[in-house]
């Protein structure tokens, strides 16, 4: 509920400190005293527009500040979370109104954005007058009103729940179907170059030893003459290696004689004779490999200049022609996935569409049946507040062919104020007398479901007699007992059912021109003298304060 407010250098308010208590509180006083600037300013601290005319004259700027206290699962507070802000303690907006016209919002003395300011302002307090537009009589809260009444909420976060499921399903079906449109258009390129690749079956590394394989074979023939000399130096009839071998056996026959002289010369020569024959060998392995079939050269060419085609082909190296023939395996693999993938996907959103289907046939049926009871406990409040030729109705209109997170249901109050006219619209039909007691006929009809913690009856007493203004006094005092009630009031009637009673009034300033706005909690003589004005106007005489006292005593 709404604590405190004060307001500083608005209009003709200069510092005004303001406590509120829980219960009905009525704020009276004459007209022109302030009894609007003290709701301007209410609605500033709550996101409302900004004004450079509200700073008072002579001022830089001016500041209202509101604070609450809620509990501790109250919406305001997960707004809180939502954008960072601590949200234990009490919560306490505030707004300056700069004289150049620019504005500034905190939150719990944080800096904020206007839009946060009114978001939560929203949900902490509902203002209601003869002309409001907002509130009660915006269609766009009809349906959550109607719902809050029936305690249908689980129903439609359950119907919230099954949309988004089928929103989902719906994507996911979406994008699979494009997808494997995609797919299926490339099905036939990738068969075919799937085919050609699997004939070529490319091998990693292949490149590089088919290219060396080649030149070798194309140096061939040059090789086998060079090599061939090459050996008849070392094992032909030309060779050393007979006449070294003879050598190294005399000397070795006479080692034993000589060994420090002769045993170097032995083992030189033997390594020479080694040396001569791993040359034998290596040449010989040389002439194994460079020897090769004229048609192997033609065999290997052509791979080679295959490979490298459809390397071009496909934009790719040599190399990555494996791992390609692999990719487009897979990717036609995944095309079959995808089609087993996109009938399980189609059974889901079918199954998501009539599981909506359902919760949201289920909570049209209860919002009928709530929009039948909330219409009987409307129409049980008209007659005392004069309206038992009216007639309040809760439209539900259902969609089947359409729907949203909120089911196929369009919901609206719409209201009849004779028997011979046309129904409609509660702001349509209804005048201004009309239209606050329909709200306020409402209002206690919902009690506190789906309402603010605080809420403003700003002056919905007006042009109305004195049974009609009881009859409102009984509903705000009912209402009262569920949430913090504030009335802004000219009927004596309405006053004396408050809790407490808030004296608005002008006083003098420190010029002769400056008029200053003040609020007083009146005490129980006070609130007699103040309710006998109500009654008597200008001059309070003793029949008037003995009314006042006859209506105080009445409500006790």
């Amino acid at each position: 509920m709404l604590v405190a407010l004060s307001i500083r250098d608005i209009v003709i308010i200069d510092r005004l400190d303001i406590t509120f208590e829980a219960g009905l509180s009525a704020l009276t006083g004459e007209t022109g005293a302030g009894k609007s600037i003290l709701l301007d300013s209410l609605s500033l601290a709550l996101g409302g527009r900004g004004d450079a005319a509200l700073v008072r004259r002579g001022a830089e700027r001016g500041q209202v500040t509101a604070v609450f206290d809620v509990g501790p699962h109250h919406p305001a507070r997960r707004i809180l979370e939502e954008h960072g802000i601590e949200a234990d303690a009490d919560i306490i907006l505030r707004r300056q109104q700069a004289a150049d016209g620019r504005t500034r919002a905190f939150v719990n003395d944080q800096p904020a954005g206007v839009q946060l300011l009114k978001t939560l302002g929203t949900s902490l307090v509902e203002i209601h007058g003869q002309h409001d537009d907002r509130a009660l009589v915006d269609p766009a809260i009809h349906r959550t009103l109607l719902d809050s009444f029936g305690g249908l909420e689980a129903d439609a976060a359950a119907t919230a729940r099954a949309w988004s499921t089928w929103r989902k399903a719906e994507t996911a079906l979406k994008e699979a179907r494009a997808a494997l449109e995609k797919s299926t258009s490339e099905r036939d390129y990738l068969t075919h170059a799937l085919e050609e690749l699997d004939l070529l079956a490319p091998e990693a590394g292949e490149e590089a030893h088919l290219a060396e394989r080649r030149q070798i074979m194309m140096q061939a023939e040059k090789l086998a003459d060079e090599l061939t000399e090459a050996d008849q130096a070392v094992s032909g009839n030309a060779s050393p290696v007979a006449a070294m071998s003879a050598a190294l056996r005399r000397l070795e026959r006479r080692a034993d004689a000589l060994p420090d002289l002769l045993d170097p010369v032995i083992a030189a020569l033997t390594a020479a004779i080694e040396a001569m024959e791993e040359s034998r060998s290596a040449i010989e392995r040389a002439q194994t490999q460079a020897a090769f079939d004229p048609r192997e050269l033609e065999t290997t060419e052509e791979r080679l200049f295959a490979l490298r085609a459809a390397a071009r082909k496909h934009q790719v190296s040599v190399d990555e022609l494996a791992g390609l023939r692999e990719r487009m395996r897979g990717a036609l693999d995944d095309m079959e996935i995808g089609e087993e993938r996109l009938a399980g996907l189609e059974a889901e959103a079918q199954l998501a569409e009539e599981t909506y289907a359902k919760a949201a046939s289920k909570l049209s049926d209860r919002r009928v049946k709530a929009a039948k009871a909330l219409d009987k406990a409307v129409m049980a409040e008209l007659a005392p507040l004069k309206l038992e030729r009216a007639s309040f109705q809760t439209r539900v209109e259902s969609d089947t062919g359409s729907g949203g997170p909120d089911g196929r249901d369009r919901v609206e109050f719409w209201v009849q104020t004779n028997p011979g006219t046309h129904p409609g619209p509660l702001l349509k039909v209804a005048s201004g007398g009309e239209l606050s007691r329909f709200l306020l006929a409402l209002k206690v009809a919902l009690a506190d479901k789906g309402s603010a913690p605080t809420l403003v009856f700003d002056e919905i007493d007006t042009a109305v007699g004195g049974a009609v203004s009881d009859a409102i006094g009984v509903r705000l005092q009912r209402l009262s007992d569920r949430v913090q009630v504030l009335t802004v009031t000219h009927a004596p009637q309405v006053a004396a059912r408050a809790t407490r009673q808030l004296l608005i009034r002008k006083e003098p300033g420190r010029t002769k021109s400056d008029v200053l706005t003040r609020v007083v909690a009146l005490d129980a003589p006070s609130r007699q003298e103040e309710i006998a004005r109500m009654l008597a106007g200008a001059t309070v005489t003793e029949e008037a304060r003995a009314a006042a006292g006859r209506l105080l005593a009445g409500v006790d």
